[in-house]
């Protein structure tokens, strides 16, 4: 992939494998909004809205897929115009480039294994045996505790934490904050008191996962807590210990996971659900915001509510509601109007 800052309209079609209809030797130096685009823009438009607000804009040229009427911009036209955005991004936005070696500031146990084009940034502890793979980078304030495996191209954002024995695939981004492999919550009650069950599992995430800021992935009480391919957690996720997220999902922020649930790929769980514990998920199953997931659930099953129930059915449940206030007006009229006729 090109990384420039300044790219003719034809390189750009090039790289998202799409067809340039207009001047292609036109050059573009950034993407923007509609609204924010200026002279040397890229825009993009996924309906006729979004056309005719990038119509009417500053921007260079429209990124679009599908029939649009013709234009006075230049025109990419693509499969799929929010992919190819995707795509497009970095081309003008480039990743900064990890500086490779080690900070004077960081401490790198003796037994320990930093590739010579890894990045060790200021403040790092990196614990005995530990592994650190090709071109990863540690930004800063990072713990890596003993045992750790951390593969290649893998970026730790500053003090994230990553307790011994954890293991990280390649391509993994993982945000500020985020603590991986801390202690699950588990206590038995003996003769009054909590008595804590040490945790001595550990916890696997497999290549091209992304966590957001200030999420905990907890270790596994006895096997592993399992983070599955490609799958991707938003800010503020919770996955307690043994829990195993298939591939591909999105896990959106602020949810929940409770012990020893299995959930199957491509699922997609939105904000602030709470999923209880031992349950099984099924793959492809959608969990809308704010339920509450009691229950296991079948494969390609749509839930919502607390407690979570088929979509369509919380969603009747919901229109219901709002009928409540003017069901029970009437139900106290007749009320009225039944001790009226009985005196």
């Amino acid at each position: 992939m090109i990384k420039a800052m300044s790219l003719t309209a034809s390189q750009v079609a090039d790289q998202l494998r799409g067809e340039i209809i207009g001047d292609g030797t036109i050059r573009l130096t950034g993407f923007a909004s509609a609204d924010s685009a200026k002279s040397g823009d890229l825009t993009f438009a996924e309906t006729d809205e979004f056309f005719a607000a990038a119509e009417h804009s500053q921007a260079s040229a429209i990124l679009l897929a599908g029939a649009f009427a013709p234009s006075k911009k230049v025109l990419i036209r693509v499969q799929n115009a929010r992919v190819a955005m995707a795509m497009a991004l970095p081309l003008f936005f480039p990743q900064d480039e990890s500086q490779q070696g080690i900070h004077l500031s960081a401490v790198i146990h003796p037994t320990a294994q930093v590739a010579p084009t890894a990045q060790i940034g200021p403040h790092c502890v990196v614990g005995e045996r530990a592994r650190i793979g090709a071109r990863s980078a540690l930004m800063g304030g990072n713990h890596i505790g003993r045992d750790c495996l951390i593969g290649d191209d893998v970026r730790l954002f500053p003090n994230v934490i990553v307790y011994a024995d954890s293991q990280i695939g390649s391509r993994v981004t993982i945000h500020a904050g985020t603590v991986i492999g801390s202690d699950g919550y588990s206590y038995v009650l003996d003769a009054g008191r909590h008595l804590k069950v040490p945790q001595v599992g550990n916890v696997i995430i497999g290549d091209d996962v992304e966590i957001g800021a200030n999420s905990a992935i907890d270790r596994g009480a006895l096997g592993s807590t399992i983070i599955g391919q490609g799958s991707k957690l938003d800010n503020l996720v919770h996955v307690a210990h043994n829990v195993v997220l298939g591939r591909h999902c999105i896990i959106t922020g602020q949810v929940g996971f409770a012990g020893s649930t299995r959930l199957g790929d491509y699922c997609m769980v939105a904000a602030q659900s709470g999923i209880a514990d031992h349950l099984k998920i099924g793959n492809q199953v959608v969990i809308g915001a704010k339920s509450g997931v009691m229950r296991d659930i079948p494969d390609g099953a749509r839930v919502l509510g607390i407690p979570a129930m088929p979509d369509k059915q919380a969603k009747r449940q919901m229109i219901a509601a709002q009928h409540l206030p003017e069901l029970i007006r009437r139900v106290r009229e007749l009320e009225q109007r039944v001790r009226q006729l009985q005196s």
